[in-house]
């Protein structure tokens, strides 16, 4: 039976950390269709500097996961935190899907205390030349719960035309690869989720993407059939 968040941390707390890596797996429902999250985000609670960093180099991708999901947490607590922002950007790219999500989530668990913080974190990696690195800019900052202030909404907005921009200049073959893959699909859904966030803004810009283009028409269908943005566009 699952727990809730604040039971396991309780019962992770009064384990030794030699211990964490055996009940994480254990209590992780892998292998299977869905993992732990709510045990995912206990573990980013306690896990300490060390452990989680151990963790990251893990072979166990739900352990690997857990100790990504913690930078979130020592980046907010370590004001000399460049160290960990890397090891953050590092795992975006990691091969392992589950690994880059801890990534995202880390981010927002940043956002979620910092938003200008997450803010830079989502304006510097929506610049970068990796898809891989630009995915995790717009998953991290397309979240609902984050963008309750104009600023972080525009820095959606803004990270989904630059990701959308990176894929309309990439080549036939670059397009082909998993990681420009990975970030046509979270394109499908991020820019519903920014747009539904300051449609004043987000919707022209939106609008106005080139749907000539063969995968930034794949993309504009799917956001529009997400309920969250279908009632807000142009018949």
């Amino acid at each position: 039976m699952a727990l809730s968040r604040a039971s396991y941390v309780a019962q992770l707390r009064a384990l030794a950390p030699s211990e964490w890596p055996a009940y994480l797996t254990g209590h992780s429902n892998l292998p299977g269709p869905r993992a732990n999250l709510t045990l995912l985000d206990a573990a980013a609670d306690v896990l300490t500097h060390d452990a989680a960093l151990t963790l990251m180099e893990s072979d166990d991708e739900y352990l690997a996961c857990c100790g990504v999901a913690t930078l979130g947490q020592l980046i907010l607590e370590n004001p000399g935190y460049a160290e960990l922002v890397a090891l953050l950007t590092r795992a975006a790219t990691d091969h392992r899907w589950r690994v880059r999500e801890g990534a995202a989530i880390a981010a927002q668990r940043v956002g979620d205390h910092d938003a200008a913080r997450l803010r830079g974190f989502v304006d510097a990696w929506s610049r970068a030349p990796d898809p891989l690195v630009v995915r995790c800019a717009i998953a991290s900052v397309c979240e609902p719960r984050l963008l309750s202030d104009p600023q972080t909404s525009r820095a959606a907005i803004d990270a989904c035309q630059r990701a959308t921009d990176l894929l309309v200049a990439a080549s036939p073959a670059d397009r082909r690869t998993d990681g420009f893959r990975t970030l046509r699909k979270s394109l499908g859904y991020c820019w519903s989720v920014a747009v539904a966030s300051d449609p004043e803004r987000g919707l022209p810009v939106f609008l106005a993407l080139p749907t000539d283009d063969r995968d930034v028409a794949w993309v504009v269908r799917e956001n529009r059939s997400k309920k969250r943005l279908a009632g807000l566009l142009p018949n």
